[in-house]
C-alpha cells in the first residue's frame, strides 16, 4: 500500500446542497414527527414523490401527509433494520388517482458539515 497523501481538488457540503436545492430541509416537520436530528430529503425524491403529482390534490393528498408517511415508514424501519449507518424501507404512495405505488427508500445516517448527526433520506438511486 503506498503512503502518498492525495490533494482534495473539490468537496460539496451538505450546506452546498441544502442551499442548491439538491437536498430539502425537513427539520421541522421531522422534529414533529419526532426525530430529535436534523433531517433533509433529496430533491428527487421529495418532488418526486413527496409532493403530490397534479390533479391528486382532491385525492386527500397533501405534501404534508405524504411527508409525514415517509417518516412513520422511515422510524419503523430504522427501529430494528440498520445495517452500518443506512436503512432500506418502502413507502406507498398514491401516484394517479387510486394507483398506489411501492417506492424503495434510504436513510442514511451521518455527521454534517459539522460532525453534528443527520439523517438524509433518498431514494436509492440518489446515494
Amino acid at each position: 500500500m503506498s503512503s502518498e497523501k492525495f490533494e482534495v481538488i473539490y468537496s460539496y457540503t451538505r450546506k452546498q446542497a441544502l442551499e442548491d436545492g439538491v437536498l430539502v430541509d425537513v427539520s421541522q416537520a421531522a422534529k414533529e414527527a419526532g426525530f430529535k436530528i436534523p433531517v433533509a430529503v433529496t430533491d428527487h425524491l421529495y418532488h418526486g414523490y413527496v409532493v403530490p403529482p397534479e390533479g391528486l390534490q382532491g385525492e386527500g393528498q397533501s405534501t404534508e401527509g405524504r411527508l409525514h408517511d415517509l417518516f412513520m415508514m422511515t422510524q419503523a424501519a430504522a427501529a430494528n433494520r440498520w445495517k452500518d449507518n443506512r436503512v432500506y424501507f418502502e413507502v406507498l404512495f398514491l401516484t394517479k388517482p387510486r394507483t398506489l405505488e411501492k417506492i424503495k427508500c434510504l436513510a442514511i445516517a451521518g455527521p454534517d458539515d459539522n460532525g453534528q448527526p443527520c439523517l438524509t433520506l433518498m431514494l436509492p438511486e440518489d446515494e
